[in-house]
């Protein structure tokens, strides 16, 4: 194979520091190295690729045609070499006390399905030669990177607001979805709401979420993590819409209410499609017997 066609993991991290940055000395920061030998790296990967995928000049840094094509292509490819260690690490045992194989690692949405997680747990552990189960809980639409990179094996994610792009998956749950207001907001009392009542709410705007996935850009407070969200609610700063599942963790201080026009939301077991762990096929068949 001639040496155009293969990159180091090594060039393509500094090659996505400089493209994200467009800047070499905060790449160079971010990379912990001097900034002179980023540069000759980048020049040679350059060279060696016969393409040029940086415009420099007085003005700062551009990406080429070619660049924007390195970047896209380089992320995923550097995930994809990420993700191939951590879940080798995970099947080796490696960073167990005890180096126990068979582990995997769940990722879900902080205090979502928690019912179905449960059950989920339950019903595996009870299969023969189940493997040990890691939960980990992610913020808002986080779910999707931890599948990419390796952080996780499977997740539960859900339909419309993470994307399903690139993983297979099964659905799980289908479900109505829910206004969380404070207990002593007058809404708080009426047996069902639609889309149209809580659209703008004076004195009570929907949570800011993070622009990721397909979450609405609500001009309230932005979250991060739900025990935050379950604050401000409770002291009347914000409200949200959420599975009707989320109902497992509200406070004395939250109302929940039926939205009856709001989209279903589905629940989704997903993982990556090029998988073939027999750990995780049975964690699958679990799942859609339930």
């Amino acid at each position: 194979m001639d040496t155009w066609d293969t990159l180091e993991t090594r060039e393509l991290r500094y090659f996505l520091a400089v493209a994200e940055e467009l800047h070499f000395g905060r790449a160079a920061e971010r990379l912990g190295m001097a900034q002179p030998p980023l540069s000759r790296a980048i020049q040679q990967l350059e060279r060696r690729l016969g393409v040029v995928l940086l415009e420099r000049n007085r003005r700062g840094v551009a990406l080429t045609g070619a660049g924007e094509v390195l970047l896209y292509e380089g992320r995923a490819a550097l995930d994809a070499a990420t993700a191939a260690a951590r879940r080798a690490r995970r099947a080796g045992g490696a960073g167990t006390p005890d180096g126990a194989r068979n582990r995997l690692v769940l990722a879900v949405k902080a205090a979502a399905s928690h019912e179905l997680l449960q059950k989920l747990l339950a019903a595996y552990a009870a299969e023969p030669g189940a493997a040990e189960i890691e939960v980990l809980p992610s913020g808002t639409c986080e779910q999707e990177d931890m599948l990419r990179d390796g952080r996780a094996d499977v997740a539960l994610m859900h339909k419309p607001f993470n994307s399903l792009a690139g993983f297979d998956s099964e659905e799980l749950l289908t479900e109505g979805q829910i206004a969380i207001l404070p207990a002593a907001h007058p809404l708080a009392a009426r047996r069902t709401l639609s889309l149209a009542d809580v659209t703008d709410i004076p004195g009570l705007p929907h949570a800011r979420w993070p622009r990721r996935g397909s979450y609405p850009p609500g001009p309230g407070p932005e979250i991060h993590d739900q025990t935050q969200l379950a604050q401000l609610i409770a002291l009347g700063r914000t409200m949200a819409l959420f599975p009707e599942s989320a109902r497992a963790w509200l406070w004395a201080e939250h109302a929940a209410v039926p939205v009856v026009d709001a989209p279903p939301v589905v629940t989704h077991i997903a993982w990556p499609a090029h998988s073939r762990s027999l750990a995780l096929a049975g964690l699958i068949r679990t799942a859609t017997r339930l």
